[in-house]
């Protein structure tokens, strides 16, 4: 006979509690015991019972738990269960950090992480094969446009599995701020209705409600080279830009312009030259919005690395050569004022076009809802990399979703009124699907592994590229945490190799979720404890920094309008001469496709009221003291980073904070 301590813990959000009862059992080596209590989980709150129990039943091993219902089956989320034994000062953890529904019985097995064993009869293996064979019904594979990778089978918010839903108040949030920014745009269209719209000035009429005092900075210097420059360091897409190792071939320099190619040369051989190509909008389809086309380029941008570290441009090409076209016009500095803006507008709106789809759609949602399908599909509970990942995929599933339905869909945002790419974006209307099956070649793994990627696009050791420094500085603090964890499980590489639970998550990532990945680099298994330390290291960076780094920058830079077109109405100038304001006015988004894109991004920038920083999630996956070290010390890296960032950041004109440690989600949420 023995006493028995059990402490039973509610989330804390809207609804987490029920009204039905719960029947627990405990579950040791030599038998199994039914409590006899009287549970009705309250919200927020930790329930402790105190039990006698007559039965020996040794060490435990699980809590099975059952909830009753009569008429209606009231869902409970079960935070933890924890059990003082007998004889002991300890407890026994059972995380379970789920939604608790239907009359089943639930089997919590103790929260210590364990690797699959060979032996048919353990309790515990029993349990991981079962679990994963189930999840494998729940969690099903979906083709979303054929080509791309593949996503959680969901036609809609409603089909997803509990577990992977918004909590209660983050729905009312999302759905608020959608009601809202429609409301805002409204406000924003009737003030404007009796306005005239010819003048850059008027985009002023619509620069009020949600804005960052970064956009205000922007509203205000955004006609300036060295703020278009620093854009590709440290703007809401800082992925294009690289050094230069030639001049391109796509650069037809004319007679006349040999000036222009001295100076390009000179800047190549200082190493000081950089560029951005946009090719792979070339030929993409543009858009028709509301029976008026749209138009796109690939322009390339040439531009110099001042000693300061400001970064200026020299010459843009709008479109490349064609045989109707082989000597296209180039742009300068020089050039009349309203020729050069218009020539960089372009430049924005086709670095907005591939910022949404190539690196924050593709490079990190999709990427990110692969690796959570693969994750829930592959791994069991007990699993260590499972307990190292759940943290970093809550609400993808949702929002992506979400995105597919209500943002990137034929039929859109809003319930209609207005949609980002069929009503504003000019890759919309189908162009979008061609533009991100062009992306998906370029989606390699090392692409995606700040270390490989900045030395590929030759961005290492530049002072003034903050988002380089910022990344390789989270990617080697997220490498420590990972090799941590990593380390107390997996102490040979045989035992990697060996992992069979493992082995299937890689293939499923590489083979089935991102399509055959492995012509890309992507590991087709893990034969070493440094690759699975690098490939997950990627995985955290992937669903958390980088989303970060790319989600975070549209409130800023894309709010005034000007700065990042979503679309252009007019066909790109051929000539210099012939730039008039009407062309610029005519060319950037009109007044309806300019209030939408202030909404959407103020809906997708914005902080989350709900977030949860970096490393910091409340739920304790790991029981073990020593795993939990290693997740306190990952949490001490963070801090001193962020003070390392905030005190940079006080010496800067521009403070660059999308990786301070504080604004970076734990998870792709929004």
């Amino acid at each position: 006979m023995g006493r028995y301590r059990i402490r039973v813990a509610t989330g804390a959000w809207l609804f987490s509690g029920s009204h039905n009862c719960v029947q627990l059992w405990l579950v040791g080596e030599h038998g199994e015991a039914e409590l006899e209590l009287q549970l009705r989980p309250v919200r927020g709150e930790e329930e402790e019972f105190v039990l006698d129990i007559p039965e020996d039943l040794g060490t435990l091993q699980f809590v099975k738990l059952r909830k009753q219902h009569s008429l209606v089956d009231d869902a409970w989320f079960c935070e933890r269960i924890t059990v003082q034994s007998p004889g002991t000062s300890t407890e026994t953890e059972f995380p379970c950090y789920r939604w608790v529904q239907g009359t089943g019985v639930l089997s919590l097995p103790e929260g210590t992480a364990r690797l699959a064993g060979d032996n048919a009869l353990d309790v515990f293996q029993k349990h991981r094969e079962k679990e994963v064979k189930e999840r494998q019904q729940i969690y099903c594979w979906a083709t979303w446009k054929e080509g791309l990778p593949l996503t959680i089978a969901a036609n809609c918010k409603d089909d997803l599995p509990p577990n992977m839903r918004f909590h209660e108040e983050k729905r009312l949030d999302f759905e608020w701020a959608l009601k809202a920014g429609a409301l805002e745009m409204v406000l924003k269209r009737v003030y404007t209705l009796l306005s005239h719209w010819n003048r850059l000035e008027d985009f002023d009429q619509i620069f009020w409600g949600q804005k960052s005092s970064l956009a205000e900075k922007i509203h205000q210097c955004w006609q300036d080279d060295d703020l278009f420059g620093y854009q590709f360091l440290n703007g809401a897409n800082p992925m294009l830009l690289r050094r230069s190792t030639s001049l391109p071939s796509r650069l037809v320099l004319p007679s006349g312009t040999e000036e222009l190619q001295a100076r390009l040369e000179k800047e190549l051989q200082n190493g000081s030259l950089f560029e951005a190509d946009f090719i792979l909008l070339d030929g993409i389809p543009a858009n028709v919005i509301r029976g008026e086309k749209q138009y796109l380029a690939a322009p390339l941008v040439m531009l110099k690395m001042e000693p300061n570290g400001k970064l200026l441009p020299m010459v843009i090409q709008i479109q490349p050569p064609n045989p109707s076209f082989p000597t296209p016009t180039l742009f300068l500095p020089s050039d009349p004022p309203l020729a050069w803006l218009l020539a960089k507008s372009w430049v924005r709106n086709s670095d907005f076009q591939l910022h949404q789809l190539q690196y924050h759609l593709l490079n990190t949602h999709l990427v990110a809802e692969v690796i959570a399908v693969a994750t829930m599909r592959c791994l069991p509970g007990l699993h260590p990399v499972f307990k190292l990942l759940v943290p970093h995929i809550r609400y993808t599933m949702e929002i992506n979703t979400r995105a597919r339905t209500q943002l990137i869909s034929d039929g859109g945002i809003f319930d209609q009124p207005c949609q980002l790419l069929s009503q504003a974006a000019s890759t919309g209307g189908g162009g979008h699907v061609q533009l991100l099956h062009r992306a998906v070649n370029k989606l390699t793994y090392s692409s995606l592994c700040p270390p490989d990627d900045l030395a590929d696009r030759g961005l290492l050791g530049i002072p003034s590229a903050l988002y380089a420094h910022d990344a390789l500085q989270l990617w080697e603090i997220i490498a420590r945490y990972v090799a941590g964890i990593i380390q107390l499980f997996y102490q040979r590489d045989d035992v990697v190799s060996g992992d069979p639970e493992l082995q299937a998550w890689c293939r499923e990532i590489t083979e089935v979720g991102l399509c055959q990945a492995q012509d890309r680099g992507f590991p087709l298994s893990l034969q070493s404890q440094a690759q699975l330390c690098h490939f997950l290291t990627m995985c955290v960076f992937t669903c958390t920094a980088q989303h970060g780094a790319i989600n975070q920058g549209q409130l800023d830079w894309y709010a005034w309008v000007p700065n990042a077109p979503c679309t252009m109405r007019m066909p790109p100038p051929t000539t210099k001469e012939d730039v008039t304001l009407a062309t610029v006015m005519g060319s950037l988004p009109d007044i309806r496709q300019s209030c939408l894109q202030m909404t959407i991004t103020w809906h997708l920038g914005r902080r989350q009221p709900d977030m949860v920083p970096l490393g910091h999630h409340k739920e304790e996956y790991f029981s073990d003291p020593k795993a939990k070290a290693v997740l306190s010390q990952f949490q001490t890296d963070l801090e001193n980073l962020e003070k390392e960032i905030t005190a940079r950041n006080k010496q800067l004109d521009l403070p660059y904070e999308y990786l301070k440690p504080s604004r970076i989600e734990n998870s792709v949420t929004i």
